[in-house]
């Protein structure tokens, strides 16, 4: 087991990202109330699913 277990590269990236995309298009839609922000907000946490996917598998090496 590493000592370290921050995500790191791709993973870290694909996770701040959606986070920003989702935090902005929470916002954009309380303000506007347009239906388009609810796709961005679903992209973003879709990203940050992935981000995290990603970040686990390299953690435990791809075994389940």
């Amino acid at each position: 087991m590493r000592a370290n277990t921050s995500p790191t590269g791709l993973a870290l990236l694909l996770i701040v990202v959606s986070l920003l995309i989702s935090f902005t298009s929470i916002t954009a839609a309380f303000v506007s109330h347009e239906p388009i922000w609810r796709h961005l907000i679903a992209a973003g946490c879709l990203m940050q699913f992935l981000g995290w996917m990603r970040h686990g598998a390299r953690s435990r090496g791809g075994a389940r």
